[in-house]
């Protein structure tokens, strides 16, 4: 690991790496090299495996708090609003991680060619960390070897997706992909729930309907999405919305009360008051200034 470790340190430096997740030309394959602690940060996690070479991280969900450090992997099984900080890294030891977006479509594959897992779903959480074998850890480090080899990614890379998804499938706090995986179960009901939520955010929740598509009573349904997502079908929508409404204002320089009504807010005031209550400041602190480069 240590060499690894070299190697994707030397990579960042080489591409003047930005202390955020950077892009590194293979599709959904990120690094991160953080030389100091960071401030609690909001975003919606995508689903994906990201495994921590080296120092430590901490993400919160709903009232959930997961910290993963330093041989550990966390898996984020569905798309869900989060606030995460890097909690030890220094320019000494900086926090260097690897990660890779995940495929639903060939977790589900996987486990339909593997048929069912026989290891326990204990830890059958939305989001969850748990030791990285060597297996996955050297599948990563082969991932990262693919830079700026075209050929090779052309004939290695589909295997090696395939192998790493396979791993995170059977990685025993890869409870939730295998319920995900699992076609008509409570779990790949609510994520079919969560995308369209994430589709319309805008648009008025209509929690009754949505429990009906997914063929559950509303209160089963509000049972069941909390348990995978921490939080209410409402809170879910209402986080979307002003992490859109953050990305919006910090990208350009509309008026506060347009963003607002454009992410589905009837109140300029309102929005306002929640905004400055989960991002700590009201949106015109964040709001880009005419002439200033976006970021």
């Amino acid at each position: 690991m240590p060499d690894l470790i070299a190697r994707v340190c030397r990579h960042a430096d080489a591409h003047h790496a930005p202390e955020v997740p950077f892009e590194t030309g293979i599709e959904g394959f990120t690094l991160v090299r953080c030389r100091a602690p960071t401030a609690m940060e909001a975003m919606v996690y995508s689903p994906l495996l990201c495994v921590v070479l080296q120092g430590r991280k901490e993400s919160c969900l709903g009232e959930a708090r997961v910290s993963f450090g330093r041989g550990e992997s966390l898996i984020v099984s569905l798309g869900v609003p989060s606030v995460s900080r890097v909690t030890e890294a220094s320019r000494e030891a900086p926090y260097v991680a690897l990660a890779l977006l995940l495929d639903m479509g060939l977790v589900r594959n996987l486990y339909d060619e593997a048929g069912e897992a026989e290891i326990a779903d204990e830890q059958a959480r939305a989001i969850a960390s748990g030791a990285a074998d060597a297996p996955l850890v050297d599948a990563m480090g082969r991932l990262f070897d693919l830079l700026g080899r075209p050929l090779e990614q052309r004939v290695l890379l589909p295997l090696l997706r395939r192998e790493i998804h396979f791993r995170a499938l059977l990685a025993r706090h890869g409870g939730m992909l295998r319920r995900l995986a699992r076609r008509d179960s409570h779990a790949s009901r609510i994520a079919r729930a969560l995308s369209h939520i994430r589709r319309d955010f805008a648009a008025p929740l209509k929690v009754a309907q949505l429990a009906a598509a997914a063929g559950m009573s509303p209160s089963s349904f509000h049972a069941h999405f909390k348990a995978l997502t921490a939080t209410t079908p409402l809170q879910y929508q209402k986080d979307l919305r002003l992490l859109e409404a953050r990305r919006r204002l910090i990208g350009s320089g509309q008026p506060v009360s347009a963003v607002a009504f454009e992410v589905g807010y009837e109140s300029a005031t309102q929005f306002s008051r929640e905004y400055a209550r989960k991002f700590g400041a009201p949106p015109r602190a964040d709001r880009a200034q005419p002439g200033r480069p976006s970021v």
